[in-house]
């Protein structure tokens, strides 16, 4: 029975030793996944709260930057207490760039045993935004910047007048020449990339016409049905040459528009109305100012402002 008492003793005395690399194990694996918790949870509200304030400063309204990021930190992190600081981000619709910080105080469950009691934990985001200078469009279609200066003033669009675009890309307008197309055999569709339905430029590209009034080969009713209703960029042309397949346009910059009506050829290719059933072909909508957070347009500060600006997280 002594013996018995005497190992009970050394258990108790081993089970002692133990706790304290226990409770640093536990610390470990507890504590630091929470602490991992948390900092995701302030990045995502660093990031929130970046592409928040860079998104009003691409349309020349930064609001409040710094109530904008407190607001996304707050939403983003599920207990506890997140502080968003904001550098001075820039004022108007030009290339500009913003940074929100977010920090937190994570009070440990078992570090305290080893003296540690809690943790600051911290998060950044940079989010740049600017014009766009190239990229893919959704469309294979360009407009002329005779065309978006007649129908926006020369300026950054501010109306949703909705106009009909002919496809000899002219509302009625002197944007045509002779042949009532801007080039004789072209009516602002462009070579699509094979086996799609878009198309890829930059600024100052000289993209080729692809002939005649009919849908590109590449594109199907699918792709213009995706579109009814949105916004998507386009390229703007200001300068056109050649006739028919040779036919070609530079680019000058990227629009923004809102498509609401089309007809590209009876029956499949109509939506909202048939203009009395003719045929003509055409698209209806209007220039708008919109910001996208896709990755597929990049920006920079050579870009004019035609109302389409580009916002994205950087690393």
């Amino acid at each position: 029975m002594r013996r018995l008492r005497d190992q009970r003793g050394a258990v108790g005395v081993t089970v002692a030793l133990l706790m304290i690399p226990l409770v640093a194990f536990a610390a470990i694996t507890i504590d630091v996944g929470a602490m991992w918790a948390e900092r995701q949870q302030l990045q995502i509200g660093a990031d929130a709260g970046a592409l928040a304030v860079a998104q009003g400063c691409a349309i020349n309204n930064c609001g409040t930057p710094a109530a904008t990021a407190q607001t996304f930190a707050t939403a983003n992190l599920n207990a506890g207490t997140a502080t968003a600081t904001v550098t001075d981000p820039a004022l108007t619709a030009a290339t500009g760039s913003v940074t929100v910080r977010n920090s937190g105080v994570r009070q440990h469950w078992f570090a305290p045993v080893l003296g540690v009691k809690s943790a600051t934990l911290t998060a950044q985001a940079t989010v740049g935004w600017g014009a766009p200078t190239g990229g893919v469009s959704v469309l294979p279609l360009a407009f002329s910047w005779c065309e978006f200066k007649l129908q926006t003033g020369g300026g950054v669009p501010s109306s949703t007048v909705e106009h009909t675009i002919l496809f000899t890309k002219s509302s009625q307008t002197s944007c045509t020449g002779p042949s009532n197309n801007i080039v004789p055999g072209g009516f602002g569709w462009l070579t699509a990339q094979a086996g799609s339905c878009t198309a890829k430029s930059a600024i100052a590209d000289i993209l080729y016409s692809a002939p005649g009034n009919s849908v590109p080969s590449g594109c199907g009713t699918a792709d213009f049905e995706a579109y009814q209703g949105k916004v998507v960029l386009l390229p703007i042309f200001n300068e056109a040459g050649d006739t028919g397949s040779n036919a070609w346009y530079r680019i000058y910059g990227y629009a923004a528009f809102t498509i609401t009506g089309y007809d590209f050829g009876p029956g499949k290719y109509t939506w909202n109305g048939n203009k009395g059933g003719g045929s003509d072909r055409y698209i209806k909508g209007y220039f708008t100012k919109f910001v996208d957070l896709s990755d597929a347009f990049s920006y920079g500060a050579a870009a004019p402002q035609l109302g389409a600006s580009i916002v994205s997280l950087t690393k």
